[in-house]
């Protein structure tokens, strides 16, 4: 029987935002390739392709070159596990190559970038499955700094990050090297690391270089919302939709800032085009139907509680989310 993994397993064991790997998934970077029960699934091959990505694109490969070396990978990663279990993943900064004993499946040279053991990797899934369940981004409620104190009534505590976008933007002498993308990515390990000052500026400098980088946008919106900026908020979450309405991080986000502001039928409208847009992202499921409870819409609020239900059982929102049921039925 094949092994499959969540979404949520899959930022568990490689440290990725559950964001990112939807907007991943959305753009056909790298994403599962099992749909089981109305949801998708990654296999251990899928893994190893993500684990690439992520390892690539740390290692600054630009992200075309990357989606075609992964592509790649994932034509040469052999069926039989027994077979992967001897592989060794590797790139020269151009090429990936997937490496078994002595023969590789594609030609390698030049100075090793990134690799990693199949078999290690695969001790590491089962290690990080077995600790206990930790959300990623996960804060406490706070109603003084929204949208990290989520919806009114108990709603998620934590806003959602952006996704990296695609962007071509060649090193030049002009920008000395360091590309729009660059600068998400070290912003994003700014805000790894609770530097929020650090991860302002360098969003700033990614949008200065490419104004059309939702995913920055999105970001530097959670910022200045949690430094009490609110009207820049909603006009950085509102660009990042101009530019990719698709993005349901930045409209959840906006929605929650709507929210706490008092408007909350269109914050409602917001919440319904994110999960349309979004069906597996769980905590717009889980504010919608507080919200439309709130309004007296007690049938839609039982509906999006229970969809939150199916796709997040086990946490201690699911817990609040059957309460909330409990009082809708009574």
């Amino acid at each position: 029987m094949i092994e499959l993994y969540s979404v949520r397993d899959v930022a568990k064991i490689l440290a990725v935002q559950e964001s990112r790997l939807r907007y991943w998934q959305q753009t056909g970077f790298v994403g599962p390739t099992v749909r089981k029960g109305g949801r998708f699934y990654y296999t251990f091959c899928d893994l190893v392709a993500v684990k690439a990505a992520k390892d690539l694109l740390i290692a600054n490969m630009p992200l075309n070159r990357v989606r075609r070396n992964v592509e790649a990978l994932k034509k040469a990663l052999p069926g039989d596990l027994h077979l992967m279990s001897r592989l060794r993943v590797c790139s020269d900064g151009e090429t990936l190559v997937a490496l078994a004993d002595d023969v590789a499946f594609e030609p390698i040279g030049g100075q090793v970038v990134m690799a990693f053991n199949v078999p290690s990797f695969g001790a590491h899934i089962a290690e990080v499955l077995a600790l206990p369940r930790v959300e990623p981004g996960a804060v406490p409620v706070d109603r003084a700094a929204p949208p990290f104190g989520g919806a009114a009534g108990g709603g998620r505590a934590h806003a959602v990050d952006g996704a990296p976008m695609s962007i071509d933007d060649p090193p030049t002498e002009a920008n000395g090297g360091m590309t729009a993308y660059k600068y998400f990515i070290e912003a994003c390990a700014a805000m790894d690391r609770n530097d929020s000052e650090t991860a302002e500026h360098l969003f700033r400098q990614a949008i200065d270089l490419e104004p059309h980088m939702a995913a920055a946008l999105t970001n530097l919106g959670n910022l200045v919302f949690r430094a009490g900026e609110l009207d820049e908020a909603r006009k950085l979450y509102e660009r990042a939709l101009d530019h990719d309405p698709n993005q349901a991080e930045a409209r959840y986000n906006l929605a929650n800032l709507l929210e706490d502001a008092g408007d909350t039928d269109l914050a409602i409208a917001e919440l319904r085009r994110v999960c349309a847009q979004a069906p597996e992202f769980a905590d717009a499921h889980y504010n919608l139907g507080l919200m439309l409870a709130q309004v007296g819409g007690a049938a839609q609020a039982k509906q999006h509680l229970e969809r939150y239900l199916e796709l997040d059982s086990g946490s201690d929102w699911a817990t609040h989310a059957r309460s909330f049921l409990a009082q809708i039925a009574a």
